[in-house]
């Protein structure tokens, strides 16, 4: 049993000969001593024989076994010294290098612990030079534009009546906004963030959820009217929960954080005049929860779908395309999976006739807690 092409052994196989590895370094040292022994005993039954001085077979052992140790010595330090140099070219910052992995040994194994590493620090130090990237141009537009407002009051090219303070509120807000998810995220690699259950009725509290939604969007599209920009109000937001009567237990306020950027994620991505779906359905298990956020738009292929909920990634084949949307920070379906992931429930994308279909499944009340 193999774990994929590199054709690794599984752990929890059995290995061969009884628990000794055919290709291990125990293995070959094993064989050294054996073969060090036989040529020092073929070469006695020789002298023995042929009437050999001692002094000329033990001078032929000792160079025979030196030969064959040095063999094998080469053979193990070789390997040691360009993993040495690889873990070297690491430490410096360089995870470009790799360790050839063409042996059967323990060095062998060592070697694929080695690159594979390498490559999970080369994705970090890649998603570390990404985060700065998009905070750094997240935080420069908001900030530009309310230093470019407050600088025209400060010199007088522009008066400070209330169109102008609206202008700089609306900065300062998107700038709250971007460093709340920025919070959001701090608290998700920390795991600060305590879960405060209870039951709640999903029809009264998922229709607050879109009725929020809706305010938001429409003032914010009212905030950006004078200003030239766009916002999302024409999409349509609906609420199928069957039964009516439906009860959940969960953290309603990490429940809301869930839903809410679900619902902005599959607006920004909803064509013009398209619908929005938020559907709940009771679960396996009591008080469980099944939530299904639907959009109208392209989708999302299926090999995107273990990167959608990656932090910072916008997609690189569903733009948003309706007016005036953008692809925000990219941090939103990161933050929705953390907050059901601290429900120990599970989201994905599911398969849908049309447009995105994000199913999440909450566990619901446990045994202690009923």
């Amino acid at each position: 049993m193999s774990d994929g092409p590199t054709g690794r052994r599984d752990h929890g196989q059995a290995p061969p000969w009884g628990g000794v590895r055919p290709f291990s370094i125990k293995t070959k040292l094993g064989a050294l001593v054996v073969v060090s022994v036989l040529i020092t005993t073929g070469l006695s039954v020789i002298a023995v024989h042929t009437k050999t001085e001692l002094r000329f077979i033990t001078v032929f052992s000792m160079i025979a076994t030196l030969l064959i140790t040095q063999f094998v010595a080469h053979s193990l330090t070789a390997p040691l010294d360009d993993m040495n140099a690889v873990a070297r070219s690491i430490s410096h910052g360089d995870y470009t290098r790799r360790v050839r992995e063409n042996r059967r040994d323990e060095l062998g194994d060592l070697a694929q612990t080695i690159n594979a590493m390498a490559d999970e620090l080369e994705a970090q130090d890649a998603q570390r030079k990404e985060l700065v990237a998009n905070v750094s141009h997240e935080l420069r537009t908001p900030i530009a534009g309310l230093r470019a407002v407050l600088e025209n009051i400060v010199d007088g090219v522009t008066q400070a009546d209330p169109e102008t303070m609206r202008t700089a509120l609306r900065q300062t807000e998107r700038l709250g906004r971007l460093v709340e998810t920025l919070l959001d995220l701090s608290r998700l690699d920390n795991g600060v963030v305590p879960l405060k259950k209870r039951r709640f009725e999903v029809w009264p509290y998922l229709s607050g959820v879109l009725k929020e939604a809706n305010m938001v969007a429409s003032a914010r599209a009212g905030m950006a009217s004078g200003s030239g920009s766009h916002t999302r109000t024409d999409v349509h937001l609906h609420l199928d929960v069957s039964p009516p009567e439906l009860v959940a237990h969960a953290d309603p306020e990490r429940i809301h954080q869930v839903v809410a950027n679900l619902i902005d994620n599959a607006v920004k991505h909803s064509p013009p005049h398209g619908r929005v779906t938020v559907r709940a359905r009771r679960g396996t298990q009591a008080e469980s929860l099944e939530l299904e956020v639907l959009d109208e738009g392209p989708g999302i292929p299926r090999t995107e779908w273990h990167r959608v909920f990656e932090r910072f990634n916008r997609g690189n084949v569903n733009r948003p395309h309706g007016p005036g949307s953008d692809g925000g920070t990219g941090l939103g379906l990161a933050i929705a999976r953390w907050a059901v992931d601290l429900h120990g429930g599970r989201i994905g994308v599911a398969e849908s006739e049309r447009g995105c279909r994000i199913l999440i499944t909450l566990p619901g009340a446990s045994p202690a807690s009923n």
